[in-house]
Formats: structure tokens, C-alpha cells, sequence
């Protein structure tokens, strides 16, 4: 079966890290939130493919996965194997065949749900696992990638000559509504393109909550849930906060909660950060609690049942929503990088909304700001915490290593380096991988 010729393929920043590990490992699982394009990805790199998704025949292919999986593996390599979870056997004989033969590339396996199923097998050593997330700016062509975050790393970028945005704030408000879907890009009107986020919600707690296992849940407090988190984006809201709130309108216990919360991340939905503890100030002082996240800030506005005209009129709102859009574009650009992103912030008020970590120990703390009014702030949070590790360094044999870059990330138009204080000021419609 092969579908690689009906699509018009978009070319994604996955395909560097697909074809890296392609080059190295025997097969690689490629997993993350539905739609956000693995398939077509996975498709592009593949010779041969079985595809369980919606096929007429999955009923005879899982029966002969049960009975004999071996042969549904046969064809030209790479064979794609998609939402192979459908048919869990399939996982054990693509182990058992990789141990045979270790040659790299044979096999890209994709799935969109993280549900526990039986295998023999880990797959440790032979199939490797990443992340794939909906489209960033720069893959829909919505930032003109002026600046690479791999040349500001490795110096060869100074932004001297500074760099323009396409994008204004009204760009970058319904691109975060709309959201990074590859199929709202099959969709001409700009109305209609909105209605992506909102139906993919829906399927959130209508069916797709009910794939994950065989325990019964509840779709209207699924989507109570989902409201509550979207209303604390971006902040260190504590669960007990979340549990309140949900429970002003159901009443479900903190176990049931975490049991929904625990749905949503094996669905790839949610997407927290963790905090940061370098040891610079008392352990005490340093808050660790997850910052809430969407894989997709176009889930936020459809929870909030937002849209690009309410939040060009409520500005503070869009910020939360606005952190969560660059939040995922830096995932997507850092892949590349093998990066990790976390954030710093202590009880006595210095805060930093993310610390981009490279696994050579290079790290930028990074600020995210609507307006150029808030650059200053925002320098002064970088600055502040650049001197608390300075400072600690000369006061310890320990040495922490200093960040290598600092960045404001912002919704306007102009990019340019600050001379007193070497702090990056980039528009998310400027930046690529």
C-alpha cells in the first residue's frame, strides 16, 4: 500500500532528526499528538508502508498480527508501520526482526497515543524514540527564519545588522488560535481554519480519552479539566488550584484528577515544563512545580473558547497563550539540537519563563514578551540571574556553568542585539531551528 504520492508533502525539521537515526538505529518509533503530521513525515522517509489508521482491512491485519506478525513486515525498507499500538504484536516482531539483522533504517513506527500494551520486549538498543510536534512558524512560513538558534549557539550569528519580522501581532495572535495542524494549511478560508483547534478538542474528550485504556471516564469532566488547565497556562498553578476549580463543577477527587491529567499526557496534550534547580541560591528558595502547557496554544484559545479578535482586544490574556505558541515553536527548533527546555523562577521573585539546555551543557535563558515596552523587564530578569550565577561561581569551587545566551523572544516586528548587555531581542516571526 502506498500513499506517498497523494500528498503534497511540507517539509518538516523532523526530517533531519528522522534521517539521523535512520542512518543509526534499525527502526525508530516517532510519537506525539495526533495530526501533528508524523505519518506524512514517517511517509516521506518510507519505501513501503502498512497503514492501521482507518483501514478498511485493519480488522484481518490485527488477527494476523495476533497470529503471525512477522509477515505484515515484509517490503521494502524503510517500512512504515503506522499506529502500530493497534496491533501491540507488531512491536515484538520488528524487535525480534532488528535482532536478526541490525542493519539501520528498516523500520518507522508511529503512534499518537502512549497507551500501555504488552510487549515482550523495550526495544533498548534497537528502536529509538522522538518526539514529533505540530508545525512551528518557521515550518508553516510564518517566521522568515532570519535567525538560526543553532548559529546564535555557536556564535555565528551577532544579529548586526538586526533582522525584520513578516509577521505583526495580528499575525502572530491567529496563528496561535489556528494553531500548527498541517491540515488547516489545506484550508483557504482563514474562518474555517479556526475550526480545526475546536473540533480537535471535541475529539479530545468525545473519543479519543476513550482509546487510551479500557477504564471508563467521563467526556464532560474531561472537558471541564481541559478548561481549567487551559485557564492556567503557563503558570506554576499548583493541582490543588486545578482541583478546585474543576471541582466548582464536578466533583472528582485529586486521584481521579491526576488520573485525566495522566490520559492527557499519553495523549501528547499536555506538554509542562520542569523546573530548573541550579544550586545558586537555598533549596528552599527554588520553586520546581511543572508549568502548565499545551502541546499547541490553539488548544488554550478553543478551551477558553478564545479567537484572534477577543485577544487582540485582551492582550494580557494573549501573553499566557503567546508563551505557549514559542514554548512549542523552541521545542521544534531544539529537536534538531537535541535540546531541553525547562524554566527558573524562586520565592524571592527573580524568574526566567524558560532555560534552553543542549545536551554539550550550553544553555540560553530566554524571556518571552508581546511588546517592545517589555524588553527592559525582561533584560533586567536575564541580567539578574546571569550575575546570580556569576556570583555564585566566585564564591564556590563548584563552578556552574554560565549561560551562553540570553533572549527575549517577542511578537513585534525588529530583532537586534542590546550593546550594553548582550541580550538577543528576536521576534518568534524571525526564528528557525
Amino acid at each position: 500500500m502506498d500513499r506517498k504520492n497523494e500528498i503534497k508533502y511540507i517539509p518538516r525539521i523532523a526530517d533531519k532528526l528522522l534521517e539521523k537515526k535512520l542512518n543509526i538505529f534499525a527502526a525508530i518509533n516517532i510519537v506525539g499528538p495526533k495530526f501533528c503530521g508524523k505519518t506524512v513525515t514517517a511517509l516521506n522517509k518510507s519505501k513501503s508502508c502498512l497503514l492501521l489508521q482507518k483501514n478498511p482491512d485493519k480488522k484481518n491485519i490485527i488477527l494476523t498480527a495476533n497470529i503471525n506478525p512477522d509477515s505484515l513486515l515484509d517490503g521494502e525498507k524503510p517500512r512504515l508501520i503506522d499506529e502500530w499500538q493497534d496491533a501491540p504484536n507488531i512491536w515484538d516482531a520488528v524487535r525480534s526482526r532488528c535482532d536478526f539483522s541490525s542493519s539501520p533504517g528498516q523500520f518507522i513506527l508511529t503512534g499518537s497515543t502512549s497507551k500501555k500494551v504488552k510487549t515482550r520486549h523495550t526495544g533498548t538498543g534497537r528502536i529509538s524514540t522522538f518526539n514529533m510536534y505540530p508545525m512551528s512558524l518557521y515550518e508553516s512560513g510564518e517566521s522568515n527564519g532570519q535567525v538560526s538558534l543553532k548559529k546564535l549557539f555557536d556564535g555565528e550569528e551577532k544579529l548586526e545588522n538586526g533582522c525584520i519580522s513578516k509577521s505583526n501581532l495580528e499575525d502572530i495572535v491567529f496563528a496561535a488560535c489556528r494553531g500548527g495542524w498541517p491540515y488547516v494549511f489545506k484550508i483557504k478560508n482563514k474562518d474555517d481554519q479556526l475550526e480545526i483547534a475546536k473540533d480537535y478538542l471535541q475529539q479530545i474528550y468525545l473519543e479519543d480519552m476513550f482509546n487510551v485504556d479500557e477504564v471508563k471516564r467521563d467526556s464532560e469532566t474531561m472537558k471541564t479539566i481541559l478548561k481549567s488547565y487551559a485557564r492556567n497556562i503557563s503558570t506554576l498553578a499548583k493541582k490543588v488550584s486545578i482541583l478546585e476549580d474543576v471541582q466548582a463543577i464536578r466533583n472528582i477527587s485529586e486521584k481521579t484528577l491526576d488520573d485525566y491529567i495522566n490520559v492527557l499526557k499519553k495523549l501528547y496534550i499536555v506538554n509542562d515544563l520542569e523546573g530548573w534547580s541550579p544550586n545558586i541560591r537555598s533549596k528552599t528558595a527554588i520553586r520546581t512545580g511543572n508549568k502548565r502547557e499545551f502541546v499547541d496554544p490553539s488548544l488554550v484559545s478553543a478551551a477558553l473558547g478564545g479567537s484572534p479578535t477577543k485577544y487582540l482586544k485582551d492582550l494580557n490574556s494573549f501573553g499566557f497563550i503567546f508563551e505557549t505558541l514559542c514554548i512549542r515553536d523552541l521545542k521544534v527548533y531544539s529537536s534538531a539540537l537535541n535540546g531541553e527546555l525547562s524554566y527558573y523562577r524562586d520565592n524571592l521573585g527573580l524568574e526566567c519563563d524558560c532555560v534552553l539546555h543542549l545536551e554539550d551543557t550550553r544553555y540560553a535563558l530566554i524571556e518571552f514578551k508581546l511588546g517592545d515596552f517589555q524588553v527592559e523587564e525582561a533584560a533586567k530578569h536575564l541580567n539578574k540571574l546571569e550575575s546570580l550565577i556569576k556570583e555564585y561561581n566566585s564564591n564556590n569551587s563548584h563552578k556552574i556553568d554560565e549561560p551562553t545566551l540570553k533572549i527575549v523572544i517577542t511578537a513585534s516586528k525588529y530583532g537586534y542585539r542590546r550593546p550594553n548587555d548582550g541580550v538577543f531581542v528576536i521576534p518568534i516571526g524571525c526564528l528557525k531551528d
